[in-house]
């Protein structure tokens, strides 16, 4: 009798350890995908039962009770988080559950570019990959007032900047996220701005700094630019840029910007009009914030391109004269002085 008690307890023992054997290479075996990837949404308050059943149904051919009895024995299936997941061939039950746990959520991400116009914005958000579209056709002012901004210009609101969104997520809360973002880099270079800075507000400053950011090619320059257009507000003098123009023009600008574009009056045209547009032309980054409210200590009214990316400034209309000559018509300057 002893001897058949201790035959059963060995053979108990070997199916434990062949069971702890197998459960062992189960979960380190990678799942069966019927594609290269597949998505999972593992809605709030999803039993971890619930999530095992959710798995099987994306095609992948996997028991569901045995994935729930691994969430069990692992001691983690109350720590499974909420989100939208994509499983990827190689995904093992013991690297998913890692996945859940961590709520490591499938993203994706979109680049807002300094200086767009929040045409291109649109643009490149109804072009994101999973990005539900709830604003498309919308007009900017359903938009803003879908946004709690109700009769704020949406241009110039968003900050440039690389958001990453998981997959689901809708171009609503992705516009909050940049605008709110704007928010806080516009109060702080307000708060960060000279004192005898002529705007008069945070908003006059953002339209000012979508003009240094459209107008400067090098990042060196910038608090150049910005000195320019200051000292002409501080004299009384039109800002006279083309990027406003162009922007007022809009659909009509055919990339080339002719002398009667610059006669013909908008309320973004600077030639035409003094002080500045009524609101911003286009996106600015943090550097051209700051170069706004803090621009270089210069005398400059003018600049022009040298045809490098780089400007040459100037702080009188003879010597801006003389340097579009040089460096637009490539007529250098005759030589003073004796000669030999």
């Amino acid at each position: 009798m002893r001897r058949f008690f201790l035959t059963l307890f060995l053979l108990s023992a070997l199916m434990v350890l062949g069971a702890g054997a197998w459960g062992l290479w189960w979960v380190h075996r990678p799942l069966d995908l019927p594609a290269p990837s597949v998505d999972l949404s593992v809605e709030p308050g999803t039993t971890p039962r619930g999530v095992a059943d959710a798995i099987a149904a994306t095609g992948a051919r996997v028991q569901p009770q045995l994935l729930y009895a691994w969430f069990r024995f692992s001691g983690q299936d109350r720590q499974i988080r909420a989100g939208s997941y994509e499983l990827e061939r190689g995904v093992t039950p013991r690297t998913l559950l890692n996945t859940l746990v961590r709520g490591e959520e499938a993203t994706r991400s979109i680049v807002l570019v300094e200086g767009w116009n929040f045409r291109q914005v649109r643009a490149a958000l109804a072009k994101a990959e999973q990005l539900k579209p709830e604003t498309v056709g919308e007009s900017d002012v359903a938009l803003m007032t879908r946004l709690g901004r109700p009769g704020v210009p949406p241009e110039g609101r968003f900050f440039p900047d690389t958001y990453t969104y998981s997959k689901g997520s809708t171009d609503t809360a992705l516009l909050q996220r940049a605008m709110r973002a704007m928010d806080k880099k516009l109060e702080a270079a307000w708060a960060a701005r000279a004192s005898d800075l002529p705007l008069k507000s945070a908003d006059e400053l953002l339209i000012l700094a979508s003009i240094v950011e459209k107008e400067t090619g090098q990042a060196k320059d910038r608090p150049e630019v910005a000195a320019v257009f200051v000292n002409r507000l501080r004299v009384g003098m039109p800002l006279q840029t083309d990027p406003t123009v162009i922007y007022g023009m809009g659909a009509a600008f055919d990339g080339n910007l002719r002398k009667k574009d610059l006669q013909t009056d908008t309320p973004w045209n600077t030639y035409t009009r003094g002080g500045l547009p009524p609101t911003p032309i286009a996106m600015p980054g943090k550097a051209a914030l700051l170069a706004t409210v803090q621009p270089a200590r210069s005398k400059s009214l003018y600049f022009v391109s040298r045809g490098d990316g780089s400007s040459q400034f100037s702080s009188s209309l003879d010597e801006h004269n003389r340097a579009v000559n040089r460096y637009q018509r490539g007529i250098e300057p005759k030589p003073t002085g004796n000669g030999p």
